[in-house]
């Protein structure tokens, strides 16, 4: 039986020519904000938050970083940003510390591992014989 293996699977569906449904809707809440904008401010302060907001808007509908959207790649950058840029490890035990953990006993030594004794060559064609005759051949009889 035959089945189809999916390729191009990091390929986004087109809706609108060359426009995918992540730069649609980006682009859409990029317009409802213009809208919102221009409702409530007057027109020259519209005209200058209209152009950050279609430059915003643009951006992360169409500019990709390496490879992957921009909103990606700013949410990789805050996520880098909040986390701390050099991790040291320099634990410093106060004199109360080292005389519990000098006194603690030490711990057990590992179990010794048990040898198995080696197959010989007459073992292991009895036990291959039993395995082909599927326990048929008993090799005590």
């Amino acid at each position: 039986m035959r089945y189809v293996v999916p390729q191009f699977i990091d390929v986004e569906d087109k809706i609108i020519g060359p426009i995918t449904t992540r730069q649609f809707l980006i682009l859409l809440a990029t317009s409802f904000i213009g809208f919102i904008t221009y409702k409530l401010v007057d027109f020259t302060l519209f005209l200058v938050l209209g152009i950050m907001e279609l430059i915003i808007g643009g951006v992360l509908a169409f500019f990709r970083v390496n490879g992957q959207p921009f909103h990606f790649f700013m949410l990789n950058v805050v996520q880098t940003l909040r986390r701390p840029q050099l991790r040291l490890w320099d634990k410093q035990y106060l004199d109360g510390e080292l005389r519990e953990i000098m006194k603690a006993p030490p711990p057990p030594p590992p179990p010794k591992r048990i040898r198995k004794e080696s197959l010989a060559g007459a073992k292991l064609g009895e036990l291959s014989l039993i395995v082909n005759t599927g326990g048929v051949y008993n090799p005590e009889e």
